[in-house]
């Protein structure tokens, strides 16, 4: 039998939101019923200026038939919506989610979950009382390069990992000023970096200590910081990166991860994910075309239509990676950090 689709709400229609917009509308499941912005020329269907690494120039969209709400009250109290997407600055997210959970609303949130850990775990709590699905949207639990990593280091045919580097950088975000304000983002490296702790954290589990180091000038457009998370069965796990300077410097990620039996590499400047065994021979992984931002999306409408526990990115997981990043953005240039 087929089922209804589920009715999405999308709050914030800023880059991440745009991103959002377009895949939710590639998917049968789901059905897009309302948008929220502060901003009239985004709520007319105009979001050219949404800019960011994923922006489309000239980006329209037609919001005729869908409810336009300028504040989330009137947006969370829409009784016709089943899920919120909420794309909006970090200090929103505990809040919002909350009170969308309490009124028996699904959430999708986007990354990092919170600015406290604290508020985190409060967001999981209100989640398992609420019998609703929660989900933070970290997009790399659902990249081919990296749930073919995953899938390799947890045959077991990398054999034990020795050594475990992830990177990251791009330019200065300038198409939000909140960016810049740590009380609304928690700083730049914590902001972007959050996708490669989690991605540690999935693979190797909870570290014992952070440490970490570098140099932080937000306003000046350099946010950089290279952190260790200290594990006993891995000898070291290294997450690096952050904002370089203002103008065309690319936006890459990449990483590398040592085995007994070879070494695995991924780089989006045009390497794919290749394992180069011991034995000399080279392997490239499955590389499944798709977009992630919609099988991330998928995901979450079809556990919310079941009503099931998003095990693919759990919520204790995110609130867990938003910890161990705030500590290791306290533990730069401070010595370790024990969890």
């Amino acid at each position: 039998m087929d089922r209804k689709p589920v009715r999405v709400g999308v709050a914030g229609l800023g880059f991440m939101g745009c991103a959002h917009l377009q895949a939710l509308m590639r998917i049968s499941g789901a059905e897009v019923v309302a948008v929220m912005d502060s901003d009239e020329e985004r709520l007319s269907g105009d979001l050219s200026r949404s800019g960011g690494n994923l922006g489309i120039p000239g980006l329209r969209m037609d919001f005729s038939q869908m409810r336009r709400y300028r504040n989330f009250a009137e947006l969370v109290a829409d009784d016709g919506i089943d899920a919120l997407d909420l794309c909006v600055p970090t200090h929103l997210h505990a809040d919002w989610t909350i009170e969308a959970l309490r009124r028996g609303r699904h959430v999708m949130v986007e990354k990092p979950m919170a600015l406290r850990f604290e508020d985190a775990a409060r967001m999981c709590e209100e989640a398992a009382l609420a019998g609703t699905v929660l989900m933070v949207a970290h997009v790399l639990r659902f990249m081919s390069a990296y749930t073919e990593l995953s899938a390799l280091v947890r045959s077991g045919r990398l054999g034990r990992v020795r050594s475990a580097l992830f990177r990251r950088r791009t330019a200065v975000p300038e198409w939000a000023d909140w960016e810049f304000d740590k009380t609304k983002n928690g700083g730049g490296v914590y902001d972007l970096l959050i996708h490669d702790v989690d991605m540690a954290l999935h693979l190797f589990g909870r570290p014992e200590a952070v440490s970490a180091w570098g140099y932080e000038d937000l306003r000046g457009g350099v946010d950089q910081m290279t952190g260790q998370l200290h594990y006993r069965e891995v000898e070291s796990v290294t997450v690096t990166g952050g904002w370089f300077h203002r103008g065309e410097y690319p936006f890459s990620m990449e990483y590398t991860v040592v085995g007994d039996e070879g070494v695995v590499e991924f780089s989006l400047a045009g390497r794919p994910a290749t394992v180069y065994w011991k034995d000399g021979r080279k392997e490239e992984l499955p590389a499944p075309a798709g977009d992630a931002y919609q099988a991330e999306i998928e995901y979450f409408i079809e556990c919310c239509a079941l009503g099931a526990r998003p095990e693919r990115c759990p919520p204790e997981e995110s609130a867990m990676a938003a910890r161990v990043a705030l500590l290791m953005s306290e533990a730069r240039g401070k010595g370790p950090i024990t969890l």
